[in-house]
């Protein structure tokens, strides 16, 4: 057994048998984002900034999912590429940032 696999996708109905109205309200607020016709920022952008999300919070079904969104919502490899490296630069730009907090922490004592 791996610790993701594709068939993981099973078990959501183990959510929605524990949890219905909780599910219920999840799959109407992802619907509501990913297939809005009156959204104003095209869907190839939202299936991107959901890559760029999928990266820095690590959810690999999320980035399966969204991945194929965007490639079939329109968007190139290379803007695929950079919004990899967007999320990159966060990531990284987050480590630095939380880096200041251990340096205070670290002379504070």
């Amino acid at each position: 057994m791996a610790y993701h696999e594709h068939t993981d996708h099973q078990y959501f109905r183990n959510l929605r048998q524990g949890a219905p109205k909780a599910v219920e309200g999840f799959q109407a607020l992802d619907n509501a984002v990913f297939n809005n016709p009156d959204a104003t920022i095209p869907l190839k952008y939202t299936e991107l900034m959901a890559v760029a999300v999928a990266l820095t919070t690590q959810c690999p079904y999320c980035l399966e999912a969204h991945s194929n969104g965007a490639r079939e919502a329109g968007a190139s490899e290379e803007e695929l590429a950079e919004t990899v490296m967007v999320a990159t630069a966060l990531r990284a730009g987050a480590a630095v940032t939380h880096g200041w907090q251990a340096m205070k922490f670290f002379t504070q004592h």
